[in-house]
């Protein structure tokens, strides 16, 4: 049975279901490397373009005083992209290295999940709700060679900041500038 939303034909979990029946059954072979943002997001991002797939919103977001954040599937991807270009250029991140996200949910934070998927760079998520004890903590436990952070929490994060000696990087999201930190949106 075939459902729509917003009269438009959606993989189903059916499908998704059925796929991976046919890997189980040795009937799909499993790729030997997967990615998110390369095969599925850019995928999606490639039929949109071609005509074969509605531009349909892949990312939504609406705050308390309803501004609106509506991004494409092809939109999201270019901007993961320069968001992954951020992380691995200007925070000299690699693959596998790791980097903590101190941020309220907003649209940045799921531009930042996209982009370390597609870099192979490890996203260690923080609630906006830490301490400074826990953000100290994370970041010794994890060695992260960067972190993340809103311009509102970013005193809180600098107070612990001496005590972190793998730190490569500080990248600030917000509209204000910080002196020793990276801002987001200037460098998108």
């Amino acid at each position: 049975p075939s459902r729509s939303f917003h009269g438009n034909n959606r993989l189903l979990t059916s499908q998704i279901v059925s796929y991976y029946e046919r890997i189980n059954q040795c009937k799909k072979e499993l790729p030997e490397y997967f990615n998110f943002a390369s095969d599925v997001l850019d995928e999606w991002a490639q039929l949109e373009k071609d005509g074969r797939k509605p531009a349909n919103p892949a990312f939504w977001w609406v705050n308390d005083e309803g501004e609106e954040v509506k991004w494409s599937f092809e939109e999201l991807g270019s901007l993961s992209r320069k968001a992954a270009n951020v992380l691995s250029g200007a925070c000299g991140l690699q693959r596998g290295d790791r980097v903590i996200a101190v941020l309220p949910r907003v649209p940045e934070w799921w531009l930042l999940n996209v982009a370390c998927m597609r870099t192979g760079i490890v996203l260690i998520p923080g609630t906006s709700q830490l301490t400074a004890k826990d953000i100290s903590y994370r970041l010794q436990a994890s060695k992260a060679k960067c972190i993340i952070t809103s311009d509102t929490l970013a005193p809180a994060v600098e107070s612990v900041l001496p005590g972190s000696q793998l730190l490569k990087s500080k990248l600030i999201v917000g509209q204000g500038s910080r002196a020793g930190w990276l801002n987001l949106k200037e460098l998108l």
